[in-house]
């Protein structure tokens, strides 16, 4: 057995398949079998593997410059084309970007840069962050603990009362709609949970609500319509800010440029970016901010003598050039458009499973879906036991998808998808379900 901790895994097994290359959608593993890589990896991968002008690009820049720091002011073109590229893309006020190296790291980011902005504007108090029940936004100390989910916080004592987290109700009808409850009451229930929830705590404490537009690792929630409109009524009502998470959701994902455009977010304060801005081959995360966020952040830092934030490889030259090639790629080649065209495709062709008895729902966007399967349609009884079988099965037959949320199966293929490897994913993934009842 390696000697590799190995990371989101059953410590007792581990070194079920070993990943030697990748060609467009497909990898293959040690022994030369071919995979339909349904995943894009871990939601990252959006041009697929092996691209040679992303290969090229990343070996240029390392040749050219291998790594320069940002510290003290230094500055190389790469990371200054990459932050005014995403501010001219993103729904941000004057947005200000700050590089690291991971979802979970920017999310940190967000938090500490909450707290500098609350202090700078003389509100120390607004510390508290909402966040949502089943929720994922990473798994640092303080990213973690906004994380919602059993296994990310079992044993690891995350500090939430330290952090002032609070959590409100996760936006899934299907799980937590009560009995003879239509949508639209759901949905004014939950919201008014939420606003009971910051008058309870004090809306002079509570700095920031995250979430992601359409949840990832939750389980690939789609809020019902309405739903951020009057949280972003009650946010706006009581002075908190929004944080919208588009680690998955960012970069054509949902068949939108933002997830925030496909569910009807307007203007969000922060916005936190990764996985596909480089299309995962070379690490990059982006922490985006208001303008005048930054601003009030400008003389506190003057006074101390400096921004004490920073990592070794925030706006790494590779990893920043990797970002401004792969964000050229997806405008150049259309596949934000091809994105929404297979994602359509994708949702219509996974429809039909609707009447599979031991599915609970169908559900996603763009290229984003989840098929929740329990133990029969009646009772609405997860079914995490069959769920692991499927997804063992799918691997068998060929398909990489996820078990997430204990009994969904998650799919988030490249976005260079085709229509034939759509088909091949829903064949592959309808047998394997038959294949696991």
């Amino acid at each position: 057995m390696s000697a590799v901790i190995y990371p989101t895994t059953n410590l007792k097994a581990t070194e079920q398949m070993i990943v030697d290359r990748g060609e467009g959608v497909y990898i293959y593993d040690s022994e030369g079998k071919q995979y339909l890589e349904g995943m894009a990896g871990l939601w990252c991968t959006g041009l697929g593997y092996n691209n040679r002008e992303l290969i090229d690009t990343i070996s240029d820049q390392l040749s050219k410059l291998s790594f320069s720091h940002m510290f003290g002011g230094k500055a190389h073109q790469p990371g200054i084309d990459l932050a005014d590229k995403l501010a001219s893309m993103v729904p941000v006020q004057d947005a200000r970007v700050f590089f690291g190296n991971s979802g979970s790291d920017a999310n940190d980011t967000h938090i500490k840069l909450l707290r500098y902005y609350f202090n700078a504007i003389g509100k120390p108090e607004k510390r508290k962050i909402i966040t949502r029940e089943r929720a994922y936004h990473g798994v640092t100390v303080a990213a973690g603990s906004l994380t919602s989910l059993p296994a990310n916080l079992a044993h690891f004592d995350a500090p939430l009362e330290a952090l002032g987290i609070l959590r409100t109700d996760h936006p899934h009808y299907y799980r937590g709609g009560n009995a003879g409850e239509t949508e639209v009451e759901f949905v004014e229930r939950i919201t008014a949970n939420l606003e009971q929830l910051i008058l309870r705590e004090g809306p002079e404490t509570i700095a920031a609500f995250i979430a992601e537009p359409i949840t990832g690792a939750s389980g690939v929630i789609v809020p019902p319509a309405g739903y951020y409109e009057k949280v972003q009524a009650i946010l706006e009502r009581h002075d908190i800010l929004f944080w919208a998470d588009e680690v998955i959701t960012g970069f054509g994902r949902t068949g939108k440029l933002f997830g925030c455009e496909t569910m009807n977010i307007h203007q969000p304060a922060q916005m936190t970016f990764a996985k596909q801005l480089s299309s995962a081959y070379y690490p990059i995360s982006a922490s985006v901010v208001r303008g005048d966020i930054y601003e009030a952040m400008v003389e506190p830092s003057a006074e101390v003598g400096v921004f004490g934030h920073g990592y070794t490889y925030s706006g790494h030259p590779v990893a920043c050039a990797a970002g401004l090639k792969t964000l050229e790629i997806y405008e150049r080649d259309g596949l934000y458009e091809h994105a929404a065209e297979m994602g359509e495709y994708l949702q219509s062709c996974l429809a039909p499973l609707r009447d599979h008895d031991r599915v609970g729902e169908v559900r996603g966007a763009g290229l984003l879906a989840a098929v929740e399967l329990v133990e029969d349609q009646a009772s609405r009884q997860p079914d995490a036991a069959l769920a692991k079988r499927a997804t063992q099965l799918c691997q068998d037959n060929g398909l990489i998808v996820r078990n997430v949320a204990g009994c969904a199966l998650a799919m988030c293929p490249p976005l260079i998808i085709s229509q034939e490897q759509v088909d091949e994913l829903v064949d592959k993934l309808t047998m394997s379900i038959e294949q696991a009842v």
